[in-house]
Formats: structure tokens, C-alpha cells, sequence
């Protein structure tokens, strides 16, 4: 069985909930992500994705300047690393979730989004295969 711990990025990308949208959406392009830890002091206080720049750009033409604490979701959806890649993929998709923060004894460790998962149990499928 693979756990979260084992495919998680522990690259984290964040930002904190001052940052405009434009800031927040200069920096995940930067490093290739759809999303961004929201971080206040080091602890979790939301997450920033693409689809948050959508909604942002959709109902407000000047929204680039704005904060991204408008539109983030706050205190977001977390696994641990020792959670298994089925029990975070049925609950991705439960919640409509692509990007799932991983957090160890109240601090942010990784991240795993939706495609991590989808490549690790191809191999699985793979592996069982041979």
C-alpha cells in the first residue's frame, strides 16, 4: 500500500493571505503549481488555487490587486502521511478537491494533488500486473 508520505511533494509553495492574486498567481506559475499554501506565522490558515484565480478574475475586474484572503479557502481539508493514496483519492473526490495539503502533528509537511495520486496508482496497476 502507498501512503501520501511516499508521493507528497515536500516542496511547499506559500504565500500569505496579503498577497494579491496577481502576487499569488506570479509565484505558482513561477514554480509550475495550481496551488499555494496560505501561511500565517508558519501554520496553516488556507489554501490559494487555480480555480480561486478564475473565480477572483470572474467577478471583479481590478481582483489581480486585491488580497487573496477574499477568495482563499480558509482552513482547508488536510491528510496525514501515513493516510493511504485510496482514502485521500476518495476524499479528493468526495470534495472536489485537486490539491490536498499533508500535515504531521499540527505542522504542514507536504503536498499531494490529484495527479500525484492518479500517477502512483497507475503504478500500483502496473506493478500488480508483472
Amino acid at each position: 500500500m502507498t501512503t501520501i508520505g511516499q508521493i507528497m511533494t515536500t516542496k511547499l509553495i506559500s504565500v500569505e493571505q496579503t498577497a494579491t492574486v496577481a502576487e499569488a498567481a506570479t509565484v505558482m506559475g513561477e514554480r509550475h503549481v495550481g496551488s499555494a499554501l496560505v501561511l500565517e506565522g508558519g501554520k496553516l490558515v488556507g489554501i490559494f488555487t487555480e480555480r480561486d484565480i478564475v473565480r477572483a478574475l470572474s467577478q471583479h475586474f481590478d481582483a489581480p490587486g486585491h488580497p487573496i484572503s477574499h477568495w482563499m479557502t480558509r482552513d482547508p481539508t488536510t491528510v496525514e502521511p501515513a493516510a493511504s493514496v485510496q482514502e485521500a483519492l476518495e476524499l479528493m473526490l468526495s470534495k472536489g478537491f485537486r490539491h490536498l495539503p499533508v500535515k504531521e502533528g499540527g505542522s504542514v509537511v507536504g503536498m499531494v494533488s490529484i495527479r500525484d495520486l492518479s500517477e502512483a496508482l497507475a503504478e500500483q496497476a502496473e506493478e500488480s500486473e508483472v
